[in-house]
């Protein structure tokens, strides 16, 4: 697997996952699940985040510790399964701010089109984790990425839970410099442009729209 690519295999994940997967698990707990599984996935995704030194005061006297250093994160979900990631990650870091990218999946094409487009103003100063359950084809992903991009970040990660190998082949030749994280690489994408065993349409799941 490409070092660009880190898949994780924690045990509470790959548990979440099964049920995620289950097509007998109603929208309620599906939801539930998509934002346990990304605030796990958050605990590894931030692991480099760097750090500085701020002097306190703890009950027993002075201390240095480490804080986050300068402006800390972004997150910005692809609408609009991503969304279902978002409560998960702000669980863990609930400074961080959020922008929203709108693409949905032409069904003929399999092309994303953007119809939405909204980032924080200082995201120049920031880290950005791009946020979609599925990459399939990877489009929607490369061009998220090529919008946030546009705005110079201090770097991008790209984190989903269910990954196709085409998908991640995709992504990572469009935007050799971001970072993916992914709980599953799966088999292969359907004629259809779906993850195969996959979980069906996250976002139709996520929201009931079944």
């Amino acid at each position: 697997m490409d070092k660009k690519i880190f898949v994780m295999d924690h045990p509470l994940i790959q548990h979440k996952l099964t049920f995620l997967r289950d097509k007998n698990t109603g929208s309620k707990e599906f939801r539930a699940l998509v934002g346990e599984i990304a605030m796990l996935m958050c605990y590894e995704a931030t692991r480099d985040l760097p750090l500085q030194d701020v002097q306190i005061e703890t009950p027993m006297g002075a201390a240095t510790t480490k804080v986050i250093a300068g402006r800390k994160l972004a997150f910005v979900p692809i609408l609009r399964a991503g969304l279902g990631m978002v409560d998960g990650v702000l669980a863990l870091v609930p400074a961080a701010k959020v922008g929203h990218i709108g693409l949905y999946r032409d069904h003929e094409t399999l092309k994303p089109v953007e119809y939405y487009n909204k980032l924080p103003q200082d995201i120049s100063e920031r880290e950005v984790i791009v946020l979609d359950p599925m990459l399939a084809t990877g489009g929607s992903a490369i061009d998220a990425i090529s919008i946030i991009k546009r705005s110079k970040p201090k770097s991008i990660k790209f984190m989903c839970i269910i990954a196709a190998p085409e998908g991640i082949n995709a992504l990572t030749e469009a935007h050799p410099d971001v970072q993916v994280y992914c709980a599953a690489v799966d088999q292969k994408l359907n004629e259809i442009g779906y993850i195969v065993p996959g979980l069906g349409d996250a976002g139709d799941r996520i929201f009931g729209t079944l």
